[in-house]
């Protein structure tokens, strides 16, 4: 099992366009659980965002850019099934919420700055 390079991961985050990022989550976790971590109501809108139709305001761009980072390292370890079991789970790291409503619920940064070192530390890699 190799784990990517957070350095890589983080990198990838920052430079894909938004389109890219929520059609990488569309594909790896499915337009329902995406939404829901985005903080949507319509599943629909994920799809909007994949195809370039529309960009999601900042604090839904900032979810997920973070979801990618640790949906990117635990499925390149595991595979989809497991990433998305990841974000449903109660998860140890996370005072025992699950990684989808920590994202789901953050405001800023700092509300997020767990959800990718829990990722990495269950992908294998440093917490």
């Amino acid at each position: 099992m190799a784990v990517l390079d957070p350095l890589k991961v983080s990198d990838e985050a920052t430079r894909l366009g938004i389109d890219e990022i929520a059609g990488y989550l569309q594909q790896q976790l499915g337009q329902k659980l995406t939404a829901y971590v985005a903080g949507v109501a319509d599943p629909k809108m994920v799809g909007r965002w994949a195809a370039g139709r529309t960009r999601p305001r900042d604090e839904r761009e900032m979810r997920l850019r973070d979801a990618f980072k640790a949906t990117r390292m635990i499925s390149e370890a595991f595979g989809p099934t497991t990433a998305k079991a990841w974000w449903v789970g109660s998860n140890t790291r996370l005072d025992d919420q699950a990684p989808a409503a920590v994202v789901r619920r953050a405001g800023d940064p700092d509300a997020l700055r767990f959800v990718v070192p829990a990722a990495r530390a269950f992908a294998g890699g440093p917490a």
